[in-house]
């Protein structure tokens, strides 16, 4: 096989993994309308930790004390992140949701600027404000059109971001097979002891919601993780972010197939969102000359460059090459 060809396979492989990412707003919205949504996560998450020690057994093997340790703290952040978004989930779209959540990628430059004390790139604020624009259009250019559902699915974006910056900062040095594995675990723990507080205990009986749990736990997680790793190795990190942010443009259109509405103004505000995401991600990956770009994978939706200046700060695997470990045998 030429590396044409390998590298054309990566980008469709990309492609399905964010068509993926993107239905399940869509079937997550379904199931917790039909099963409590603690109990939801919790048997997502035991899916998707089984399936990756299937897939990838060696994230067992290689745990270390210290890698627990920082999964944990990037768990938590995780865990917060899926919780609002499944929570906001309950009371706005699917669609809006996909779009909402897509905010991490510009919301993390301007946490990582927070972290290290450091001034934001134009073209970074940039991107923020058409992301802010998009989502002032996106909810009909009016406060009124804004939900409590919108608010949880921005708490989960700005969880998200912390996530990122973790992963991109006390991550770095751990192998992230391994790192995604404890990460996936402690949204399980944690999700199953809300769930045992307060909900019934009781397995869905609903075909549905079987279904989304399948998707969400096996093809969203393991299976997506592995092919985004793959894909890594015959595409730059450059091609790999632009084509997972398509992530949102999916949930959006399997949102509009399952009866979400958009009109102009909710078609205009989410390519602006898409167009703030990307003008953050090329922006990230063209620094000045005492910069260096890293790229921090999160075991779902793109991965965010990060800048690290000469002096250290937030970073995670180099630009153009793969995460340490990444081979996924």
């Amino acid at each position: 096989m030429t590396e044409s060809s390998r590298r054309l396979r990566a980008v469709v492989a990309l492609l399905g993994t964010a068509a993926i990412w993107g239905a399940t707003f869509v079937m997550v919205k379904d199931a917790v309308s039909r099963y409590p949504l603690y109990a939801f996560l919790t048997l997502r998450f035991v899916i998707a930790v089984i399936a990756f020690a299937v897939l990838f057994p060696r994230a067992v093997r290689r745990l270390e004390t210290q890698t627990v340790r920082v999964g944990v703290l990037a768990g938590a952040f995780l865990c917060a992140g899926y919780v609002f978004q499944t929570w906001g989930l309950q009371d706005t779209t699917a669609s809006k949701a996909a779009f909402i959540t897509g905010m991490f990628v510009v919301i993390t430059p301007i946490m990582q600027a927070v972290v290290l004390r450091s001034v934001p790139r134009a073209a970074t604020l940039a991107g923020v404000v058409l992301a802010v624009v998009g989502l002032w259009m996106l909810s009909g250019a009016s406060a009124n059109g804004w939900t409590q559902g919108d608010t949880r699915v921005f708490m989960c974006a700005v969880a998200y971001a912390a996530h990122m910056i973790v992963l991109g900062s006390v991550g770095r040095d751990h192998d992230p097979v391994s790192l995604t594995f404890v990460q996936l675990s402690v949204v399980a723990v944690v999700c199953g002891a809300i769930s045992f507080a307060t909900e019934p205990i009781a397995l869905p009986n609903e075909g549905s919601v079987w279904i989304a749990l399948g998707v969400t736990g096996v093809l969203a997680s393991a299976v997506a993780f592995g092919a985004q790793t793959w894909a890594q190795r015959h595409i730059s990190p450059t091609k790999t972010a632009l084509v997972l942010i398509m992530e949102p443009v999916f949930g959006g259109l399997f949102g509009w197939w399952a009866g979400d509405v958009f009109g102009v103004g909710g078609l205009v505000g989410s390519a602006l969102i898409v167009g703030g995401m990307v003008l953050s991600e090329l922006r990230a990956l063209a620094p000045q000359r005492d910069e260096r770009v890293v790229v921090a994978n999160a075991p779902e939706g793109p991965p965010v460059p990060l800048l690290e200046s000469e002096g250290g700060g937030t970073s995670a695997t180099p630009t153009g090459r793969p995460p340490s470990g990444s081979d996924p045998a």
